[in-house]
């Protein structure tokens, strides 16, 4: 197969291509109004063009038919795509990039109750974010969803957008350089959750690895796309990607919430403990 053909999508989306040209569309124009480094935009482009080759290329006829190819697929949409884009920090790029009359409606809606408010506090809600980035990686790892969701043409999108957008969620969070607040979860909190959503991954991917049965037959009744491999050496490739190259950008996400914590504290930006009121009252002589 040349490039080119590899290039066409496998299950051709509108609303997939319409929202990577708006995003591209809003990051150029946005980096027109606010200065953005060479290297802030590189980690934007590299993790949108990942995402989108993972997306809505032929790669997704071998993640149908490779359970593998299918946890590298999710490897890059959960994990190192969304971290990639987020690390470019761009969200103040890009609600640069939208035309004056949205942006004041957007900055009118943030300040009052309503539907925006709401949704952005879900959207980056301390506990709710962490738990649902952890949420899709095992349940669509149970056998049955599994099943579905791969033979499924609506189940298989609402699968990769869904773990697209709590990958985006969680990274934005785990790499705000912000003290707590004005971010929504604190230093500390952002070095604990990667170790709470790393390793029931980690440990998921062993149980995979270990298995002496095929857990996943759904990717026989497609049809393997790669001769040569047994069920069992497609699963236990699998669960070995989901149980290192997984656990090694969780760590990153670690380290870089580590760094963030001690620069805060070298620049006394650290929320200070707290004291008590008042001193209990002194025993009667």
């Amino acid at each position: 197969m040349d490039v080119l053909a590899w290039l066409q999508p496998w299950e051709f989306s509108p609303a997939l291509v319409l929202a990577f040209v708006a995003s591209a569309w809003l990051f150029v124009r946005g980096c027109r109004v606010h200065r953005v480094g060479v290297l802030r935009q590189s980690l934007f482009w590299i993790g949108w063009v990942m995402l989108y080759l993972s997306m809505h290329t032929q790669l997704d006829y071998y993640a149908e038919r490779m359970f593998f190819i299918h946890r590298l697929q999710h490897l890059v949409l959960h994990h190192l795509g969304p971290l990639l884009v987020m690390s470019a920090y761009p969200g103040q790029v890009m609600r640069a990039g939208l035309p004056l009359a949205w942006r004041t409606r957007l900055a009118a809606a943030r300040r009052r109750p309503g539907p925006v408010r709401l949704l952005e506090a879900l959207a980056t809600h301390r506990f709710l974010v962490p738990l649902l980035f952890l949420l899709m990686v095992l349940v669509w790892l149970e056998p049955t969803v599994q099943f579905y969701s791969m033979l499924d043409w609506r189940l298989y999108r609402l699968m990769n957008w869904a773990v697209v957008i709590t990958g985006v969620m969680y990274w934005n969070l785990i790499l705000d350089r912000r003290p707590h607040p004005p971010a929504a979860m604190s230093p500390g909190g952002r070095i604990f959750s990667p170790v709470f959503t790393m390793a029931p991954q980690m440990v998921a991917g062993a149980v995979i690895v270990f298995s002496e049965h095929d857990i996943y037959p759904v990717f026989d009744l497609c049809g393997r796309a790669l001769p040569g491999f047994s069920a069992l050496d497609d699963q236990v490739i699998g669960g070995l990607i989901m149980w290192v190259p997984a656990g090694l950008i969780e760590t990153f996400g670690l380290l870089v919430a580590l760094g963030t914590l001690m620069r805060l504290s070298a620049r006394n930006r650290l929320p200070q403990p707290r004291r008590r009121a008042a001193a209990r009252p002194a025993n009667a002589a």
